[in-house]
């Protein structure tokens, strides 16, 4: 296994929309895998393939204390949404950025395992809105899109500069 490197925002490829996976092999499960370590070294929660520059439709989630709980979405799509819930939200594309983002407060989504075989998972909570976020991700859209345009444009600055003290 290995750690990805993760796009940073404004870069144009967290833009990207994902293409669907066809392919469910030895290179998916090592993807994912490697997902997962690149993941909980971040640390974060949730990771969108998009974020590691695939434009598969791909995502990895595990929102437990313990990091005890994996979960990989191959296809992801939600087919319900249910209710109204504000959260503090983090990026792993914005390394210390968090903003108030409104979601649905639980939702039902439809995806395929590492292997292809398709589930249906009901989420709520952290879990509905890092499922919610990282699907956004693999459609293109970040979740400085759901704030103003004004924070957004700070944001970017902040987001440029820590790029220049990088390099």
């Amino acid at each position: 296994m290995s750690i990805l490197n993760i796009l940073n925002f404004p870069d144009p490829r967290l833009r990207i929309k994902a293409k669907p996976v066809e392919i469910f092999g030895d290179a998916l499960r090592s993807l994912i895998d490697d997902m997962f370590e690149t993941m909980y070294a971040a640390p974060g929660v949730g990771l969108a393939a998009t974020q590691v520059d695939i434009h598969k439709r791909l995502l990895v989630a595990d929102v437990s204390e313990d990091q005890d709980a994996p979960h990989a979405f191959v296809n992801p799509r939600i087919v319900a949404r249910d209710g109204v819930s504000v959260h503090d939200e983090g990026c792993l594309s914005f390394p210390g950025i968090y903003e108030q983002v409104e979601r649905a407060g639980q939702v039902t989504i439809e995806a395929q395992d590492r292997n292809g075989n398709s589930f249906t998972l009901e989420a709520e909570g952290l879990m509905a809105v890092c499922v919610q976020h990282e699907i956004d991700h693999l459609n293109g859209k970040l979740f400085v899109d759901y704030i103003s345009e004004l924070k957004r444009g700070r944001i970017r600055k902040k987001m440029l500069k820590l790029q220049r003290q990088a390099s």
